[in-house]
């Protein structure tokens, strides 16, 4: 089982956002006949059956084995990933583009550059999956409180010539051997947990 797979087909992405199937998938982070998924979930077995059977022709779920009980083969299933996601790449025609509308102040541009993240290390991931190969990425998440809005333009101007100044150091168009890697960097507010207040 992977740890996490990037759905980029859009009919994987439509059988996997019904909600039955949503938490058959949910379900079979462990093992699980439909038989044992029925009684979970509450519906028969037949109708377990029939879901199981549209997630694994989309390669949702898999055979981990089948027992044998009386006359009848238990098929035993799990999810190929402990979680999903669905790719911008399955809205094809109308996923965000970021090279529209480049600006570095708009919360829009934010979101389609990470879609297109979203959609190329999706690719990615499953390219060195089929390898065999670990992708070599690198993240940084934190969070930072500012005083004032003046503090968070003098940070975010800050970072941005610190970024510029390390991609120029380390970027050579002449590399022979040399391979582009994507930059992006982002700032946003948090957003708090359900439940939780946030008068900032």
């Amino acid at each position: 089982m992977q740890e996490l797979a990037v759905i980029d087909d859009p009919a994987a992405a439509g059988v996997s956002l019904d909600p039955v199937r949503a938490r058959l998938l949910a379900e079979l982070a462990e093992p699980g006949s439909a038989t044992t998924l029925a009684a979970r979930i509450g519906l028969t077995r037949q109708k377990v059956n029939y879901h199981l059977r549209a997630l694994e022709q989309h390669g949702l779920v898999e055979l981990v084995e089948e027992r044998r009980k009386g006359n009848v083969t238990e098929r035993v299933m799990r999810a190929t990933a402990a979680s999903y996601v669905i790719s911008p790449a399955v809205l094809a025609g109308v996923a965000p583009d970021p090279e529209r509308a480049p600006d570095r102040l708009s919360a829009r541009w934010l979101v389609a550059v990470a879609a297109r993240m979203v959609r190329e290390v999706g690719e990615l991931l499953a390219g060195s999956a089929k390898a065999g190969r670990r992708l070599a990425t690198f993240t940084i998440d934190g969070e930072v409180r500012f005083a004032s809005a003046a503090d968070r333009a003098a940070f975010a101007d800050e970072l941005a010539g610190a970024v510029t100044a390390l991609v120029a150091k380390y970027h050579d168009d002449n590399a022979p051997d040399g391979r582009p890697h994507r930059v992006v960097v982002a700032l946003h507010p948090s957003v708090s947990p359900r439940g939780e207040r946030n008068d900032d």
